[in-house]
């Protein structure tokens, strides 16, 4: 087990680009990943990684190193001394790791580890607001469960093909997975592959979806045959599945602000062979005017701070900023207000998540349903998930019914 200076290099160029420049981690690694074509998989396995692990625990690493930002090039090697200290590697006599302080740093990481805020890794103003709204006993742990790599899951396209016929077909190429109970339609995979590679994958077998996430489009209790409106689609994770249950047979309008995303879901969409959604952008109110009352199901995927999603986008805990929590709980008001209206009478209503916080998940039904078009619905269930229980993302999700109108 020893280190390689061209990995190791790539490592910190992209930290340089994450922490000092902004960018975000996941498009940081694709690029890296591409750097050299003679890497094998275990060496894009460590750059993926190594720089992963170094975003999400950035805030123990600069504080046992000693560094503040913003990281010159010699913080980040200080940094990247800490993980590699900590994680057993013989540390190699090159210039940027010299007098490297390998029993100060094991003494420091022991004496961090008694506060949450450093044991974690994560700004004082989240930890506050976690213990707060969750009670420190379930933050404490839905934290530490937030900080562990979240597994690859995939989704069977069931237009396509079957769980049983894809667990065969990957398990030729080496990739095994697992079923998921009450999951009819994920499977997990044991070890972390690149699944985007495959024939299997480009003939739009399945797509890559969290196991909580899976859970969205089954609790909006789709027909085939409905008029069904996905009102946040973004690139259309959902509204894929949501197609899938539908069997192609009905309409599907999936809806965005952003144009660049619903183009982004159109591909994939073709590459399902999902043929029943309708694209909408949302320039205007006279897009969703046109809609009122129209829907037998709506999917409002609200926008979020995605607390419940920092597993798989460790550097949100850096780019997240309070104030932006505080906007975000005003649009949610807002988009649940106006697009409810879509419902119609006797249809039914999911308002969902990816965050962990009540005040965007509970709080904002309870604060809806006091209002003039809220007083129009019934609360039917909602359904709280947190990673420290399930292991898969946090997500909440409530389901509602639009009363039917009395003559």
């Amino acid at each position: 087990m020893r280190l390689h200076r061209n990995l190791v290099y790539t490592t910190i160029d992209a930290l340089n680009a994450i922490f000092n420049e902004g960018e975000y981690a996941d498009k940081v690694v694709a690029r890296s990943l591409k750097k050299d074509k003679r890497w094998g998989s275990s060496d894009r396995k460590f750059v993926a990684e190594t720089i992963y692990e170094i975003v999400r625990w950035k805030r123990l690493y600069a504080e046992i190193a000693e560094v503040k930002e913003p990281y010159d090039r010699d913080n980040l090697w200080r940094m990247f001394s800490v993980w590699a200290v900590l994680r057993g590697y013989p540390i190699p006599d090159w210039r940027q790791l010299e007098g490297t302080p390998e029993r100060k740093i094991k003494g420091r990481f022991d004496e961090l580890s008694k506060t949450r805020v450093f044991k974690e890794s994560i700004p004082d103003w989240m930890d506050e607001l976690g213990a707060k709204e969750l009670g420190e006993k379930i933050w404490s742990k839905e934290i530490a469960a937030q900080n562990q790599p979240a597994k690859v899951i995939l989704r069977v396209n069931t237009l396509k093909t079957t769980k049983e016929k894809l667990r065969a077909i990957l398990m030729d190429l080496n990739i095994e997975t697992e079923f998921l109970k009450e999951q009819p339609d994920a499977l997990v995979l044991k070890e972390r592959a690149n699944v985007f590679l495959t024939d299997a994958f480009k003939e739009g077998l399945f797509e890559v979806q969290d196991a909580n996430s899976q859970l969205v489009a089954h609790f909006l209790d789709v027909k085939p045959g409905m008029r069904v409106v996905d009102t946040c689609a973004g690139a259309g994770g959902k509204t894929l599945h949501i197609a899938a249950l539908m069997e192609n047979k009905g309409q599907l309008i999936a809806m965005d602000l952003y144009e660049s995303k619903l183009k982004q879901l159109k591909l994939r969409a073709k590459r399902d062979g999902a043929f029943n959604i309708e694209y909408r952008i949302i320039d205007s109110t006279k897009v969703i005017k046109k809609l009122h009352e129209r829907a037998d199901r709506v999917l409002i995927d609200a926008p979020c701070s995605g607390l419940g999603v920092l597993k798989r986008n460790p550097d949100s805990k850096w780019k997240l900023q309070p104030e932006f929590i505080d906007n975000i709980r005003k649009v949610q008001s807002e988009v649940l207000e106006s697009y409810s209206k879509i419902v119609k009478p006797g249809g039914k209503l999911v308002y969902a998540t990816c965050s962990v916080l009540p005040s965007e998940n509970q709080e904002q039904i309870a604060r809806f349903l006091k209002t003039e078009i809220g007083k129009q619905f019934n609360f039917i269930k909602d359904q709280k998930l947190l990673a420290s229980e399930s292991g898969f993302d946090g997500f909440y999700m409530a389901l509602l019914e639009r009363k039917e109108n009395k003559e």
